[in-house]
């Protein structure tokens, strides 16, 4: 599967469910230690709003790269040049942002390079356009309804995905924070329509709390993998109970040990990898499935230890069940986030990977630091704490980064680059969330540009 989400989300993860430093394409939503000889040219694209960080969309197909952003008036763009070079071709649709760091942008390209946009969503009516023309952001239009309106008024969290079968998936939140259903749709490019894939969300908080995802995440196993924690109200120390499922087709929902589960999956039907309490320092979005070199599922997240200090954590499913290891041993270190709103936050994980024979990797920033930790692959315990130069920390040589602001960098969700070929990524400043509330100033607008990593 690829996942293409932008990394917004995890910028406004404490009420939101989802992107960040850590770019997860596919994921989510990530962003691995490049080498600085990796950063090709970089090349402006527009000035747009700084005000605060909300995440913006980076997709190619074959032949195009399209960037989808708000300018600097707050306006939806979208905008295309053609891979091989030349100008950029614009289009400026009927959508404004506000001040809320849940409102990233969602794009993809389906099998006829139809260009699908979704935007500025928190608990808000749908904003979906699709392009008329193949290959042509000059017509895109506003698509009014998906498949139900019913369950398309108070949207959220808006990510596409492909399936196994390379169809195109879209998923979101419908509903509030400690309350709403996930909903998945699934698109037919013969019918240019939308259908629910599952006729249930796939979850129900019975009106009392609602699951925050991430994933799916396509595992070596051709199988699908998503980790969650329960949220209990809008306040973001009240998650808990980090739950696991996986699915081959996105349909058919189970545990680790292969037993079905039914759908939609309530907390007492769900998978229980870690019975983390409310108040327990964990969060949503930072619970990051990875896997290790046989391709058995790993999770990472964060939550309090005895003394109270956060910690990094890895879960990894075994043949007697979840094995939990405890990756940091930070001293007097706790993130105690509280309340609504968007975070500035102070921690961002992803999913643990193999490197070289017997050796995972944990990759961690804490506190706008990048740091690796490489565990022993049998016994999950830490042989190495690392420091990595993260490509944000690269451009900054490259990009001015105005005072009191921070670079976000989002990588190409779109087409995997072929060898000899180059990547790419967005980059630009804004301030940091401010829990969704308007600032007292407005910046200046500053620079999106497009960077080529060779």
């Amino acid at each position: 599967m690829t996942l293409l989400r932008s990394a917004a989300c995890l910028a406004c993860m404490a009420v939101a469910g989802i992107a960040s430093p850590l770019v997860r394409a596919q994921a989510p939503e990530a962003e691995h230690p490049i080498a600085a000889s990796t950063i090709g040219e970089l090349e402006t694209i527009d000035r747009v709003w700084a005000g605060h960080k909300v995440g913006f969309a980076l997709v190619t197909s074959r032949t195009r790269i399209y960037a989808a952003y708000y300018d600097a008036n707050r306006q939806l763009t979208v905008a295309q040049r053609p891979k091989s070079g030349g100008a950029w071709t614009y289009n400026k649709v009927d959508c404004w942002t506000g001040w809320d760091s849940h409102n990233f942008i969602a794009m993809a390209v389906d099998a006829d390079e139809q260009v699908h946009v979704v935007a500025n969503l928190h608990v808000d009516p749908l904003n979906y356009f699709r392009t008329t023309r193949a290959g042509d952001v000059r017509s895109l239009r506003k698509v009014e309804r998906m498949v139900d309106p019913a369950v398309e008024d108070r949207m959220t969290y808006p990510i596409f995905l492909h399936d196994g079968a390379g169809r195109l998936v879209f998923k979101y939140r419908d509903g509030g924070s400690g309350d709403g259903d996930e909903i998945y749709n699934v698109y037919d490019v013969k019918t240019q329509r939308w259908t629910h894939l599952l006729q249930t969300p796939l979850t129900d908080g019975e009106g009392q709390r609602n699951a925050y995802f991430v994933g799916p995440v396509l595992g070596p196993d051709k199988a699908f993998h998503i980790a969650w924690v329960w949220r209990e109200t809008p306040d973001a120390s009240t998650n808990h109970d980090l739950s696991y499922a996986s699915s081959e087709d996105l349909v058919h929902w189970r545990r680790s040990d292969g037993t079905p589960l039914d759908l939609p999956i309530t907390l007492g039907k769900a998978e229980i990898v870690d019975p983390v309490p409310v108040d327990g320092g964990m969060i949503n979005n930072n619970t990051v499935v990875g896997f290790d070199a046989e391709g058995r599922p790993m999770i990472t997240y964060h939550k309090f230890d005895q003394a109270g200090d956060t910690q990094i954590y890895v879960a990894r499913r075994e043949k007697g069940g979840w094995t939990i290891a405890q990756v940091s041993d930070w001293k007097g270190f706790r993130w105690d986030f509280r309340g609504g709103g968007s975070l500035d936050s102070l921690i961002f994980v992803d999913g643990a990977r193999p490197e070289g024979p017997g050796r995972l990797v944990v990759p961690v920033i804490r506190e706008g630091r990048a740091i690796d930790f490489v565990l022993d692959a049998g016994s999950l315990k830490r042989l190495e704490t690392r420091a990595v130069v993260s490509l944000t920390d690269q451009l900054k040589s490259r990009i001015a980064v105005p005072a009191g602001m921070a670079l976000n960098v989002v990588e190409d969700i779109g087409a995997p680059s072929r060898a000899g070929q180059p990547g790419y990524a967005l980059a630009w400043p804004t301030n940091p969330p401010n829990r969704d509330r308007p600032a007292s100033d407005i910046p200046p607008p500053t620079v999106l540009r497009l960077v080529e990593l060779r």
